[in-house]
């Protein structure tokens, strides 16, 4: 890739073609964020592609205003995105294979040997997938950096949120999603990208809090794990967050009262399709509701203002869509600018 010298950077003037992540210039050593890819969606569902987020939000990102009217200038404090693992290209592409016909069977629960089969192969290459994201997180934490992992599907955060769990105490996970991801080895994929939430509820247990945002299509069994989580599982419905927003109710106090539900040390998980549709027209599952860009930017705002501390972050199920390779498609470009609003925010909390 071709940087500029730092010090002759102008962050007026357009990101030359083939520049870092937002068009920025930072080593290793001095970007206090390190963006971590995992192109990874076998277990996707429904619509596949998500695995071409990161790459298409590294495009997108150049074309980013750096200036933000809330965050500033966290460019300053520098970002990089680290080089893919080219062993999850490989392991996607296997994984997809044998993924792909246990969805069309609805699910490998009819007995059916060869499913079976194909099933236990996804979920070891899921275990590698979360063996790598983990130690790299580790790594991107003993550099006292940011870790900020781009998927891939919603599966591929796992082994973040678990070394996080590992290095901080008193420590949460804000999770803004359309869907409660709390099905036990949905399809029979132990490690599906339905089940990541249940993955972190019952496996990780330097999890205190978990709080949802957004969250409107589930089943029965999620809806009863909520329930009988004893307040471990705090979820806001997008039934809830609407009716406060129609019926002029004031958000502000809403998202705070809820904020204030996390521990100190809070890690932000966030599937797009907690936005409304019209921003994320081609990921994997929309659903009809969710949050406005104005509302999301309220969540994150009130985020930095509530002093808790953000120790890592995650962006998954961008999914570009049929855009061409050279073509920065809305879904990228709305995920660059969400990106770049969770990392600045995540900034503003560290600063003391």
């Amino acid at each position: 890739m071709i940087f500029a010298p730092m010090e002759h950077f102008d962050p007026n003037a357009a990101a030359l073609p083939d520049s870092g992540i937002f068009g920025l210039n930072a080593s290793l050593e001095e970007a206090a964020v390190h963006v971590l890819p995992v192109p990874f969606d076998a277990t996707a569902s429904y619509r596949k592609g998500a695995w071409k987020g990161p790459d298409a939000i590294l495009r997108a990102s150049r074309q980013v205003d750096l200036f933000d009217a809330f965050t500033g200038r966290p460019y300053e404090q520098g970002m990089t995105m680290l080089e893919p693992d080219v062993r999850i290209a490989t392991l996607n592409r296997n994984a997809s294979v044998l993924a792909d016909q246990v969805i069309a069977a609805g699910g490998a629960h009819h007995g059916d040997p060869e499913l079976e089969e194909a099933v236990a192969q996804v979920n070891e290459i899921s275990e590698e997938i979360n063996t790598r994201v983990y130690e790299a997180t580790k790594q991107i934490l003993a550099a006292k950096k940011l870790p900020a992992l781009v998927g891939g599907d919603h599966s591929t955060p796992f082994g973040a949120i678990r070394a996080c769990s590992e290095a901080f105490s008193d420590f949460g996970v804000l999770h803004f999603d359309a869907h409660a991801d709390l099905r036990v080895a949905y399809e029979g994929f132990e490690w599906s990208h339905a089940s990541i939430m249940d993955n972190v509820e019952r496996k990780l247990r330097g999890v205190t809090r978990l709080v949802q945002v957004g969250i409107r299509d589930f089943c029965e069994e999620e809806s009863e794990r909520i329930s009988n989580s004893r307040g471990r599982i705090v979820t806001v419905y997008d039934r809830e967050w609407s009716r406060a927003r129609l019926a002029g109710s004031g958000l502000v106090d809403f998202v705070r009262l809820k904020l204030a539900e996390l521990p100190h040390n809070v890690y932000v998980s966030f599937d797009i399709d907690g936005l409304d549709p019209a921003l994320c027209p081609n990921t994997g599952t929309p659903v009809p509701g969710g949050l406005r860009w104005d509302e999301v930017n309220l969540w994150l705002e009130e985020l930095a203002r509530s002093g808790k501390r953000v120790v890592g972050l995650d962006l998954n199920e961008v999914n570009p869509g049929s855009a061409a390779d050279d073509e920065d498609s809305w879904d990228a470009m709305v995920g660059a600018r969400l990106l770049y609003k969770l990392i600045g925010v995540a900034l503003m909390t560290r600063r003391s």
